[in-house]
């Protein structure tokens, strides 16, 4: 039964074949309306993480897609669990968080200074979109990169209570307008019920996953009639036999959508390795990994150097339906090289397992700006000569190609 709910968790995140969702530009869009949202992170080691994640789902994607979605308004940039972007059909479901930051029941605030955040409203009111930097900042000092300037708290605070959206971005610099000149007019902007977000978080977790728990649904949901919705929902839904509960050994318990569930999942033919971001939907509920997929991963970036056992920014290797390993890599942009620093694999591989890796490697590296590939460390070290081979042998058959 595992192993069906794994078939089924990668196919509903677009995992169990190649170009689930489309290619290009189609298939990002699709791929949010599927997944449900996707991280935005800083760290550049490899390609940053909102862009990785749409790579590894759709064959074809470039980062310029997503500044097309986010412009034209099929995408908008707020809050998941984390900064992330989502599909504009979403928003709606935004509105409760929003009301929570304007009527003060969030603890987060970045701006206690209301006269300076109604400044700052009216200035983008009059003038048009507007980035942190064209604000003047009035202080001498700053105590830390964290210690922003006046305004640009005042801008995250606007926008977190939603009077603010971005419109684009430059890298990490944020272009700002008023949500009345940006939101689309076909979009729903009444508040939803309880009941409705509860629903909203079961149906997009259902769809995003293929099998959840119920801690998976609320994570990070403080409030407790919304937790209490979502549990009662889902127990109406399971008498209702339009959820299927479903009990594993170790106590436990799963819910998948029972007309999914009743869909057989087929095993890929040629599984394929897929080099994923450690902030991917489908590894980013750490104990889900673990206990769907018996994948013990940690990202080690926040780890003191001498405590890392596998490295810095370590990629979770998932062939075919099983995460077989993990390998910190490093894109040297500038000498066009991804560094496999240290590739961990969990088992012995195969020679089928061996050739789909360099495959992956090497699309990963094109996606990555690098035209060659260098491993420096296997675990363990008896298979560094094997994959070296491997790699070696997929760059001489690829370069040929016309």
């Amino acid at each position: 039964m595992l192993k069906r709910l794994r078939r089924l968790a990668l196919a509903a995140q677009g995992l169990h074949r190649t170009a689930a969702f489309g290619r290009g530009r189609r298939g990002a869009e699709n791929a949010f309306h599927q997944i449900g949202y996707v991280q935005i992170d800083t760290i550049s080691v490899v390609e940053r993480a909102h862009h990785h994640v749409l790579h590894s789902r759709v064959p074809g994607y470039r980062p310029n897609h997503l500044d097309w979605l986010l412009k034209h308004g099929r995408i908008f940039e707020y809050w998941a669990h984390a900064a992330a972007f989502l599909p504009i059909d979403a928003y709606r479901f935004a509105l409760p968080r929003m009301e929570r930051f304007r009527s003060g029941k969030e603890r987060w605030m970045r701006s206690r200074d209301r006269n300076l955040v109604q400044s700052v409203l009216d200035r983008i009111r009059d003038q048009g979109p507007l980035m942190s930097r064209d604000f003047e900042d009035p202080r001498q000092t700053k105590t830390g990169w964290w210690d922003w300037k006046p305004a640009k708290g005042a801008l995250e605070q606007l926008f977190m209570e939603g009077n603010l959206m971005v419109v684009a971005r430059d890298g990490f610099q944020k272009t700002y307008d008023l949500t009345e000149r940006v939101l689309p007019t076909n979009i729903d902007t009444t508040l939803p019920t309880t009941a409705e977000y509860a629903d909203h978080l079961i149906d997009t977790n259902l769809r995003s996953h293929g099998c959840v728990q119920l801690p998976t649904i609320t994570h990070l949901r403080r409030d407790a009639p919304l937790r209490k919705a979502v549990a009662e929902s889902l127990l109406r839904r399971v008498a209702e036999q339009t959820v299927e509960c479903l009990k594993l050994e170790h106590g436990q318990t799963w819910y998948v959508d029972t007309t999914l569930w009743d869909t057989t999942q087929p095993a890929l033919r040629h599984p394929i390795v897929r080099l994923l971001s450690p902030f991917d939907n489908t590894v980013i509920h750490r104990e889900r990994g673990q206990r769907l997929f018996n994948f013990d991963y940690t990202i080690e970036c926040y780890v003191p150097e001498a405590k890392r056992q596998y490295g810095y920014f370590c990629l979770p290797l998932l062939h075919g339906d099983r995460f077989v390993g993990r390998v910190d890599a490093k894109a040297h942009r500038n000498e066009g090289c991804l560094a496999l620093r240290h590739l961990h694999l969990e088992t012995d591989p195969d020679d089928g397992f061996l050739t789909a890796f360099a495959t992956g490697v090497y699309e990963f590296a094109q996606f990555n700006g690098c035209d060659h590939i260098t491993l420096e460390r296997t675990t363990p070290q008896r298979l560094k000569k094997p994959v070296q081979k491997s790699l070696d042998s997929c760059m001489a058959s690829l370069a040929h190609k016309p």
